[in-house]
């Protein structure tokens, strides 16, 4: 096993406002774990690892960056198992309070689908259907 083990157990995203990105994601149907604590951070158990929501500027604090003013340069992807899947996903997002990105649309790079979506602070997910990535039973993508 190497020291640094090639996974990635969370992704925190530094929000502007906890209580309303935590509102978003649980407007996308996504369950909130109890471990979180109301308006300071907010903690999703999602399929393949758990997705934390806390204050941009803690964030920075902790990391001992500069306060960011936006979304890095970080795009966090949703693989899905066919292609109308991509559309109703943006759809939802839209519905819960996210705006379009890019459209559904085929993908440019390989014969698939996708599409992208920003949550209220601007993170932008994708959303693709690559039928030359199979889902496993979890959602995971199984790279051949």
């Amino acid at each position: 096993m190497p020291v640094v083990p090639p996974r990635i157990n969370l992704v925190t995203l530094g929000v502007a406002d906890v209580a309303r990105a935590t509102a978003f994601y649980q407007g996308l149907g996504w369950r909130l774990s109890p471990a979180s604590v109301f308006g300071v951070v907010s903690f999703f158990d999602l399929d393949s690892c758990v997705l934390g929501l806390w204050s941009a500027a803690a964030l920075a604090s902790e990391a001992r960056i500069g306060t960011p003013t936006g979304p890095g340069a970080v795009s966090l992807a949703i693989n899905v198992g066919a292609a109308p899947d991509v559309d109703a996903a943006i759809d939802a997002a839209v519905a819960a309070g996210g705006s379009v990105l890019r459209p559904a649309g085929d993908a440019l790079e390989f014969e698939g689908r996708s599409g992208y979506f920003a949550d209220p602070d601007g993170h932008p997910w994708e959303v693709v259907h690559n039928p030359g990535f199979t889902l496993g039973t979890t959602g995971r993508v199984q790279l051949p």
